[in-house]
């Protein structure tokens, strides 16, 4: 039921921005917080940024602090992700996440490579 399309990766170098999108559908997007997970080869998945249902309050692994920013739109039942100053340890697959459920989707791959 819970649907989750996440997209906007590629391929960028060091210092490079990418924003990614999630499209969601199958559950009242406005009344769950979200957030978005990635997982590195080798790796477990790691919370990277976290968002209020309502958008007023975020959270963020120390590791993007000052280069991520999480945001969500009610209306598009869209979340969203800007990364800014990629660096190589921000290679992985990554995912959104709705509120409690289980749904996680393909994610989309963000490369960051010279």
């Amino acid at each position: 039921q819970v649907q989750l399309v996440a997209s906007g990766g590629g391929l960028v170098q060091p210092g490079g921005s990418l924003r990614l999108s999630c499209a969601t559908s199958g559950f009242t997007f406005s009344m769950w917080p979200m957030s978005w997970y990635r997982q590195a080869p080798g790796k477990e998945r790691e919370l990277v940024a976290g968002i209020a249902a309502t958008g007023s309050d975020t959270n963020y692994a120390e590791s993007v602090k000052g280069r991520f920013t999480i945001s969500r739109d009610n209306a598009k039942r869209t979340l969203y992700l800007q990364m800014n100053s990629l660096k190589p340890e921000d290679t992985a697959v990554y995912y959104c996440k709705a509120g409690p459920f289980n749904s996680w989707g393909q994610g989309t791959q963000v490369t960051v490579s010279s």
